[in-house]
């Protein structure tokens, strides 16, 4: 491949990508096993948290870190150089502000949201990291 159609192409380095890939990953596996235990198990079925809430929330922070960790990664080049080629801009931005509404709502849910809001809260976060799930690979395409 010339460096010419490379460029224009705007991949990440491949350790960027797996980096991306690994913590989207591990999110949206934490996220999506989280919801039976709570809603089905624990106490969103009206019973004490499952044992299993408390490690599925440690294991699902812990990716959001890399995560985030990801998402300055992506931020620092390949959105810069991918906004001056003109490419894909709406799906890109799309991703960048989704990614920042959800990280903004696990923040809250972790340390803001006053237990009657809770339940909303959660579901459209969850909402948020499904989106995400379609919209990135929408993106990558």
């Amino acid at each position: 491949m010339t460096r010419l159609l490379r460029a224009r192409l705007n991949p990440l380095a491949p350790w960027q990508r797996r980096t991306a890939v690994f913590s989207a990953a591990s999110l949206f596996l934490s996220g999506l096993v989280w919801l039976p235990v709570h809603y089905w198990l624990g106490a969103g079925a009206g019973e004490l948290p499952h044992p299993l809430e408390p490690w599925l929330m440690r294991w699902h922070g812990l990716s959001a870190a890399v995560g985030l960790f990801a998402l300055g990664l992506v931020a620092a080049g390949h959105v810069s150089r991918g906004w001056g080629l003109g490419q894909r801009r709406a799906s890109g931005l799309a991703v960048l502000l989704l990614a920042g509404t959800a990280a903004a709502s696990g923040c809250a849910l972790s340390y803001l949201v006053p237990g009657t809001w809770r339940p909303a809260v959660g579901l459209v976060h969850a909402a948020l990291g499904t989106a995400m799930v379609g919209l990135g690979a929408f993106h990558k395409r």
